[in-house]
């Protein structure tokens, strides 16, 4: 039975980060291709091929080498092995920044435009096409190194959900009054600092699902803040590693989803 990209992906992810065990201590393609053949197996409830007599399909086959090839362009593998780097193909061994990644078993795995824009579709079904579209150019710039034109289009794609949100809060007459600095301030930082207080005073009002991890997002929102404006609103030039890049990409995704979960609310309120 042939399978997809993402499976043979997320499978050969799964192997990397140690969550299937490895046939090999050695890795090579050859041992991640049998790795692989053999927890599609086990996950398509097959018996194990003990003889390896059985190779994958011609179609799993020329996906693992796609895979194996993203996740080196990608840098999540590099060439050689731990104890001699110098080796080549068909030699390799986690990176640095692939540790990083693989430590997390939640993160979200997205290798390029599309697969991106699909776990954030997926994860926020009734995200605008603007935002998408910041986030999009942001995963480009990513992609192909442009770190600090990620970071700015991430900022941006923010800056839109949280001014949406002030949007719709100020067309709830319930809580204007509450949020009114929010609306005085011109300045990303200081806009969301006003905005945290007054949500802050009424969050005992809030549902059990959108006030759970409510504090861990809104971190995460300042801290994206901070990557992309300083305190007086300027863009801050701040060139953040790969690692972080990556890494705020990801954190975008659950922030947001917070962003559309507290739009309903207040629309709902408004209602």
């Amino acid at each position: 039975m042939d399978h997809s990209y993402e499976e043979i992906r997320g499978v050969a992810i799964d192997i990397l980060a140690g969550r299937e065990r490895s046939s090999s201590h050695a890795q090579t393609f050859a041992s991640l291709s049998k790795d692989v053949k053999e927890v599609l197996r086990k996950r398509d409830w097959l018996p194990p091929d003990a003889m390896h007599r059985e190779s994958l399909s011609k179609n799993d086959e020329a996906l693992v080498q796609e895979v194996f090839w993203d996740l080196f362009r990608q840098n999540v593998i590099t060439l050689g092995t731990k104890g001699n780097p110098d080796q080549a193909y068909p030699f390799f061994r986690l990176s640095s920044f692939g540790k990083k990644i693989l430590e997390n078993k939640e993160v979200y795995f997205f290798h390029d435009l599309s697969s991106y824009e699909k776990q954030i579709r997926e994860t926020i079904p009734d995200i605008d096409d603007l935002t998408v579209f910041y986030l999009k150019e942001a995963m480009q710039a990513f992609m192909v190194g442009c770190r600090l034109s990620s970071s700015v289009m991430l900022g941006v794609a923010l800056e839109h959900s949280l001014n949406l949100l002030y949007d719709d809060i100020k067309q709830n007459d319930g809580h204007h009054e509450l949020f009114s600095k929010v609306f005085q301030e011109q300045f990303l930082l200081r806009k969301f600092k006003h905005f945290r207080n007054g949500l802050n005073q009424m969050k005992k009002d809030l549902p059990k699902e959108i006030a759970e991890d409510l504090e861990t997002n809104l971190d995460a929102v300042v801290a994206l803040i901070r990557n992309y404006r300083n305190e007086s609103g300027h863009p801050s030039g701040k060139v953040l590693s790969r690692e972080q890049c990556y890494v705020n990409l990801q954190l975008f995704i659950p922030c947001c989803d917070k962003i559309y979960d507290l739009r309903k609310f207040f629309e709902n309120e408004a209602a």
